[in-house]
């Protein structure tokens, strides 16, 4: 009998590689169940830091800590075979120097054994995203809307909605491809402009309310879905999974006090009890 050829999880390069080859199809993941369902379809999935937001009730990413990151990425990595792991580094967790970005990657690659990490910013983080690519840590970068920077930006807002603020944006791509990228976020922006970041850059562009244009797309997996309350122009939910399990759970409450569950088949009975003559016969023997 032949041994099963296992499977062989995606790689940054091979991510850099799809660029105007193949469509990149990415969500976040945040727990192995999930992770194991998206790992059917996605090229990579996105431990982010949104997972602050949407499972752990903060009003921003901006409280995550690393050690966080490292939990879930740790069970995306249990769940998923396939795909390319990449685990966003929470504010505070890099930008200070590229030493000490180095060493919060490196924790988050030992402990996980992820294939990269994600950083916010542009043209700023560029020698952070170099010092670490040299030391063997794929990142992929992230521009545009950063949601760490929102109390600068003055909150979630669309960038680049004027042609003024264009130039900061493809110098951002730019710089962050230069230093050695594999790949870039490029979220809340509008279409034209990344296409002209798209085209302009050798490594991926993956959108998340960029439009159609971009060499990949990604979504938080609970606002597709349909779980969170809130979403962004940018979602389309293709599942309305957050009624699902409201109908699921108000079944429930009605038939546990409604007398209906637990019914008998899920219930368990007492063993027969043993006749005392077979059991003398068995001993004999």
């Amino acid at each position: 009998m032949s041994a099963q050829t296992p499977v062989r999880r995606l790689t940054a390069p091979d991510i850099a590689a799809k660029k105007g080859v193949e469509t990149i199809i990415s969500l976040t993941a945040y727990h192995a169940h999930t992770a194991a369902i998206a790992d059917q379809y996605c090229d990579f999935l996105l431990v982010g830091d949104s997972l602050g937001m949407v499972m752990h009730g903060f009003e921003s990413t901006l409280p995550v800590p690393l050690e966080l990151m490292i939990l879930h990425g740790k069970a995306v990595m249990r769940g998923a075979s396939k795909a390319l792991i990449v685990v966003d580094m929470p504010f505070g967790s890099y930008e200070e120097s590229p030493e000490i970005a180095f060493r919060n990657a490196a924790a988050i690659i030992k402990e996980t054994q992820v294939g990269a990490v994600k950083l916010e910013g542009g043209a700023r983080m560029a020698d952070t995203i170099h010092y670490l690519t040299e030391r063997g840590i794929p990142v992929m970068a992230h521009i545009g809307l950063t949601p760490q920077s929102i109390n600068v930006m003055g909150g979630f807002k669309v960038q680049g909605r004027e042609k003024a603020q264009w130039k900061a944006l493809e110098n951002d791509a730019d710089a962050v491809s230069k230093a050695g990228a594999f790949a870039i976020v490029l979220e809340a922006m509008p279409e034209t402009l990344a296409k002209r970041i798209t085209k302009a850059v050798p490594i991926p562009t993956i959108g998340i309310g960029a439009g159609r244009d971009c060499d990949g797309q990604i979504l938080v997996m609970e606002d597709m879905l349909g779980l969170s309350p809130w979403v962004p122009k940018f979602v389309k939910k293709f599942g309305t999974v957050g009624a699902a399990i409201n109908r699921a759970i108000k079944g429930y409450a009605d038939e546990v006090r409604g007398g209906q569950f637990p019914a008998s088949e899920h219930t368990y009975a007492m063993k027969a009890p043993q006749k005392k003559a077979a059991r003398t016969a068995r001993a004999k023997r």
